[in-house]
């Protein structure tokens, strides 16, 4: 069996990973997306996030299997600490330890950035999605009820939150990504790569 790689993504990839989403768009509720973005608006939504934040893929093979990104949960200066997460999977590598994997990761290189919260906001229900959240340490901490309408009909929507810090000590700045030692960088996406090939 080939080996499992985390990795950044790259705008070569948007065609594979917008392939991996256009299902999310068009069978579910996952998303509130209604149309599939164009191949140009894909890789311009990579670049942006991967300005500053992390945007990662699971690659096995030559096959992307899986990505997830962070990125800021609220504009205002006081939110800067702060990031939403996302997280999504080929159809047929669910319930393989990928997303916690790429969800560990995403959030220990947030550790890196001196990001004090992470964020995730999902439709509700999401059993597999919540189940995740949950076991990774995330408080359900309030729901928009009815908030969103999609597949003919209303859905509400889950939000859950993690410290990543003693919130008793003011923060530290902020850094982008691309500030944060590449040896660490490469540190983490390599051990968290080796748990899913079983090191």
């Amino acid at each position: 069996m080939e080996h499992f790689v985390l990795r950044f993504a790259s705008k070569q990839d948007a065609p594979h990973l917008l392939e991996l989403y256009r299902p999310y768009i068009e069978e579910t509720d996952i998303t509130f997306e209604y149309e599939v973005p164009t191949v140009a608006e894909f890789e311009h939504r990579i670049a942006e996030i991967s300005s500053f934040y992390p945007y990662l893929v699971c690659e096995q093979g030559d096959r992307i299997i899986g990505y997830a990104y962070a990125h800021r949960q609220a504009e205002r200066a006081a939110y800067q600490w702060n990031a939403e997460l996302s997280v999504y999977l080929d159809n047929t590598y669910l319930q393989h330890g990928i997303g916690k994997v790429l969800y560990s990761a995403l959030i220990e290189l947030l550790r890196l950035q001196h990001v004090c919260n992470v964020y995730g906001c999902l439709t509700s229900p999401n059993p597999r999605s919540e189940h995740l959240h949950e076991k990774m340490g995330f408080k359900r901490i309030g729901v928009f009820q009815d908030t969103g309408y999609k597949l003919g009909c209303w859905h509400d929507v889950v939000w859950y939150e993690k410290s990543l810090v003693d919130r008793a000590t003011p923060p530290k700045p902020l850094k982008s990504i691309h500030e944060v030692d590449p040896q660490l960088i490469f540190g983490v996406l390599n051990r968290f790569a080796e748990q899913l090939n079983g090191g």
